[in-house]
């Protein structure tokens, strides 16, 4: 590989709890000297669409919006699939229920899964780095009290420690965790709307419909458009891409590093299978 500075990583998440699937998480890999030039060019786009002064964001999207999420998203993945972003999509499925979970771990389950996704979610115990990997995190504002995220940026700091991410030579400086606002972070942005996209496909709310109607709501179709907007441009940079399962290594393990684009489903090691109803 090239000898980037070091990464920027923007993560985000979504649907905590679904009727079938729940615990979305997204992050976002760029290189620091890529960063700039991704960043302009989904700016332009946005200031271009006069979108500047609203956050563009999945739960926002109408009728009337349909074309300019579009095109933003057309910017966002015409960068991965030009190799200046990765990106990587994490859930659970709800047939898969965690077993022998360990007291409060149940209290825990959006820490842990968060630290599981940005432990594995980007390939890095596959790198084999000679000079230190800098690597500078920004997560949308964290949801829990003040000691229980210090506890969660203190377990992401230790993951460079951990000796299968050894010789990927990670350095994580404590003061390069960021909490932000997402509304100055337009590839946070880009990352809802995706999340945001999958989760709504998944749990099939383009079927969705009004109480006591026999045809969809305007909103939901507008969705569904920017939904299978995104899914065409998945497919193009990975043919026949499945939304619901892990993205398949190709029988390299490094590509799960260099994808630029992929899913993980996060299945508990001790679980009990549950068929859906």
């Amino acid at each position: 590989m090239s000898k980037p500075k070091g990464f920027y990583i923007f993560c985000d998440e979504s649907v905590k709890k679904d009727r079938y699937f729940s615990n979305f998480y997204g992050g976002v890999l760029l290189t620091k000297e890529d960063f700039q030039f991704v960043n302009n060019a989904l700016k332009s786009k946005v200031i271009d669409l006069n979108l500047e002064d609203s956050e563009l964001k999945w739960s926002n999207i109408n009728t009337y919006r349909v074309e300019s999420y579009c095109e933003v998203m057309e910017v966002f993945f015409t960068a991965i699939s030009n190799g200046l972003i990765k990106m990587r999509v994490m859930f659970t499925d709800n047939r898969f229920i965690p077993t022998n979970l360990k007291e409060g771990q149940n209290k825990l389950e959006y820490q842990l899964l968060y630290y599981q996704f940005i432990k594995n979610i980007f390939g890095f115990r596959y790198l084999q780095s000679d000079y230190p990997l800098d690597l500078e995190l920004y997560f949308d504002v964290l949801p829990d009290n003040r000691k229980k995220n210090k506890q969660f940026k203190n377990f992401i700091y230790g993951i460079q420690f951990l000796p299968e991410l050894r010789n990927a030579n990670l350095a994580i400086k404590r003061e390069s965790i960021y909490e932000v606002d997402s509304k100055k972070h337009i590839i946070l942005q880009c990352t809802d709307i995706v999340l945001g996209a999958i989760a709504f496909r998944l749990n099939r709310h383009h079927k969705d419909k009004p109480t006591n109607s026999y045809r969809r709501g305007k909103r939901t179709i507008a969705k569904e458009k920017v939904y299978k907007f995104i899914n065409q441009k998945i497919r193009e940079i990975r043919p026949n891409f499945n939304i619901g399962i892990s993205t398949g290594i190709d029988h390299d393990p490094l590509n799960r590093f260099t994808h630029p684009y992929r899913h993980w489903l996060f299945i508990p090691k001790e679980h009990e299978y549950k068929e859906r109803k």
